[in-house]
């Protein structure tokens, strides 16, 4: 073998073997991007209602490749964004900001934020923060039913149903009722709004609707609104079918031998 020859092989030699580090190095856990929390739950303890609270989840890219987050999510009643640069370099750290409008919400809460990455091994993290919410005495408004089926109508024929109101809460309810064709009685006599209704007490009531000059399926809503922070707006509703004169004689003279 002459020395050109000698050389060559020789340089093949040195480029397999680098070939082959590569490979090796490649196939390694560690040539990965790898995603890791400081923490991924946050307790907030015991917070008033209305309280906004804030929260940074920190994590590090403890791979050896660039980590890219591509998304974060949250469930409702909670926003989070990404406050560093979506892409971190291994050994840096990234920080995500999480706050929780705590309005309307009460007891044990616990929202969810789902962080989505290029970690083959933990491509969708979940976090967690929850807080213990006092909320102070107010009123809580209820309906019952919440809907009425009537049945078949006459074409004409007024909508009448009764429904309760009630406040299971501490603090006096007020209530309003946003339909304006809507006429409410109680024993006998007519009710006027706003409606106040004290801590554990309900208003039994009748409610009468215009004929709404329309046939065929009937399906109305009644809109009520109170100072309820949690349910500040509640809806009643009508169904039935409305049948003209006519319909209601067809039918009668179709079926006058099964009447009988």
């Amino acid at each position: 073998m002459n020395i050109s020859q000698k050389k060559r092989r020789a340089a093949w030699g040195a480029v397999l073997a680098a070939t082959a580090v590569l490979v090796a190095s490649a196939a390694q856990p560690g040539g990965k991007p790898k995603i890791a929390f400081d923490r991924e739950t946050w307790d907030f303890g015991r917070v008033k209602q209305g309280d906004n609270l804030e929260f940074e989840f920190l994590f590090r890219n403890e791979g050896r490749s660039v980590l890219v987050i591509d998304k974060v999510e949250t469930t409702c009643g909670c926003t989070a964004a990404l406050v560093s640069e979506n892409k971190v370099e291994p050994g840096k750290q990234g920080r995500i900001k999480v706050a929780f409008a705590t309005a309307g919400y009460g007891g044990r809460v616990t929202k969810h934020i789902f962080v989505r990455s290029n970690d083959p091994d933990r491509r969708r993290v979940q976090l967690a923060v929850t807080a213990d919410i006092d909320t102070p005495p107010q009123p809580k408004f209820d309906i019952a039913p919440f809907n009425v089926e009537l049945g078949l109508l006459l074409e004409g024929e007024p909508l009448e149903a009764d429904l309760v109101l009630r406040n299971r809460g501490e603090r006096e309810l007020v209530v309003e009722c946003e339909h304006k064709g809507a006429a409410f009685f109680s024993d006998g006599r007519a009710l006027s709004f706003p409606l106040r209704i004290a801590p554990g007490k309900e208003q039994k009531t009748t409610l009468r609707l215009k004929p709404s000059g329309r046939s065929g399926v009937l399906r109305e809503y009644v809109l009520f609104r109170s100072n309820d922070p949690s349910r500040q707006a509640l809806s009643f509703g009508l169904s039935g079918y409305v049948a003209t004169a006519g319909q209601v004689r067809e039918f009668l003279e179709r079926n006058k031998n099964r009447l009988k």
